[in-house]
């Protein structure tokens, strides 16, 4: 098997990932994630929260609604502007994304472009259904990618509303109500995780692309001079937060966008791409937004999302550097970026996740030699248990367990043996070096500690 179905292999085995709805069937593209998985997601998620936004004097903290008035869409240009171009195969009815298709076959971005500009492209190239090989396409028609629902229990357009595609539009109309009832001055940021939907036409690769995702976005607004400034410290803080989590520098790459790819709205954006199993793709972007969103959220909603500066008292309208990170596609970087299957000496073998201490789903695993010693290796447990992410088995021969917590990715097992009894002593085994060291019970909260910040 290839790395990606390894890894989904042993997302299934040890609880990290599971299909959606798995005893029925299951539902295309949909993923739970079980005990392991849910657990380092929320540890990731933490890990960002506290350097991003709790760790800085310039940053603060927003949960805004998943459901919102739907002229917040028509400001922001999702109902006319966010949508897929969907081509048919005459021959075998297959449906494609014309972008997706021109970007694998001509390594071309058609942000931008008309549909008729797309259809001609992929026509003028001879490019061949990837189904059947034919050449014979309808045009493509623009498929909205918002998800809508209804508010209250009549179903007509009057109450149709909008699952949210990204958690950002609920920053901007809270700009007004965050520097009314806050003593921010700019440049100040605000960041928001939360659930986002988009109905995209050509999920796939795991949990790389997903319908339903979970986002880790920055609004920071800053004064139009400094905005080119602003950007570039953003792109460098987080080229380094992918290396803190161990992300190799030689997978990592930070493309710039050419002038015909930019959104819309933005002036300036790069994306950081990792080298999935698959090829190289998106990570996640920052962007140089300008005044866009802010502009048009006053326009429509008639409000003034204005800054006066309490010094030089000049009036304006910030532009916005957007940090914006997919939580679940971390996940899948952080795992295959984990997963090593590995040759031991006498032609044994191992597979290891090599997840960083600050985020493994269990930081330290204890074991008791012999089930007779449980009662006290218990009691080390419970202690280590108030201050890391701690797991107790007593199941199985102790080789076992450690490949088992292996698989987990825990990089440290704790080993009450009879010898402990005697000296207060236990075995801390570390995961990716397997080297045993003897620590004196009452030091060994501080060992781990120091072991895990280092």
């Amino acid at each position: 098997m290839g790395l990606m179905e390894d890894v989904m292999a042993l997302c299934k085995r040890r609880g990290f990932v599971y299909a959606g709805s798995d005893i029925y069937g299951g539902l295309a593209n949909t993923w739970d994630y079980g005990p392991y998985g849910s657990q380092l997601k929320k540890n990731i998620l933490d890990y960002w929260w506290k350097t991003f936004v709790e760790n800085r004097d310039d940053m603060i903290g927003l949960d805004s609604a998943i459901l919102m008035n739907p002229r917040v869409w028509e400001a922001s240009g999702h109902i006319s502007n966010f949508s897929d171009p969907l081509m048919d195969c005459k021959n075998c009815k297959e449906r494609v994304r014309a972008d997706k298709l021109i970007e694998e076959k001509l390594n071309e971005s058609v942000e931008g472009q008309s549909n008729e500009e797309i259809f001609a492209k992929v026509m003028d190239s001879k490019l061949e259904c990837p189904s059947c090989s034919k050449v014979e396409w309808t045009e493509p028609r623009a498929f909205n990618l918002m998800f809508k629902t209804y508010q209250g229990v009549i179903e007509d357009t009057a109450a149709q509303v909008y699952l949210r595609p990204e958690t950002a539009q609920g920053i901007f109309v809270n700009f007004k109500n965050i520097t009314d009832s806050t003593r921010m001055r700019l440049p100040f940021g605000v960041g928001q995780y939360g659930k986002s939907f988009r109905n995209e036409i050509t999920p796939g690769n795991f949990i790389f692309r997903t319908r339903e995702f979970e986002q880790l976005e920055i609004e920071y607004f800053v004064h139009p001079d400094d905005a080119d400034a602003k950007f570039d410290e953003w792109v460098e803080m987080y080229e380094n937060f992918f290396k803190s989590l161990g992300v190799r520098s030689e997978k990592l790459k930070i493309r710039a966008h050419a002038d015909k790819e930019l959104s819309h709205y933005s002036t300036k954006t790069v994306d950081f791409e990792y080298e999935y199993p698959f090829g190289w793709g998106e990570l996640m972007g920052v962007a140089n937004r300008g005044c866009f969103d802010l502009n048009q959220h006053a326009e429509f909603s008639g409000k003034k999302l204005e800054y006066r500066d309490p010094i030089t008292n000049e009036v304006f309208v910030p532009h916005v550097v957007e940090p914006a990170l997919g939580l679940t596609r971390a996940l899948l970087v952080l795992l295959l970026e984990a997963y090593e299957e590995e040759e031991l000496e006498g032609g044994e073998s191992r597979t290891v996740m090599h997840f960083d201490p600050k985020i493994a789903p269990v930081q330290v695993a204890v074991f008791p030699l012999q089930k007779k010693l449980s009662e006290d290796a218990i009691k080390v447990y419970r202690d280590l248990k108030t201050f890391f992410r701690a797991e107790f088995d007593e199941s199985g021969a102790i080789g076992k367990r450690y490949r088992r917590q292996d698989e987990i990715g825990t990089p440290f097992c704790v080993t009450f043996d009879f010898d402990s009894q005697e000296d207060g002593s236990v075995t801390v085994r570390e995961r990716d070096s397997m080297s045993q060291e003897r620590v004196k019970i009452e030091d060994l909260r501080t060992y781990i500690m120091d072991k895990i910040w280092a």
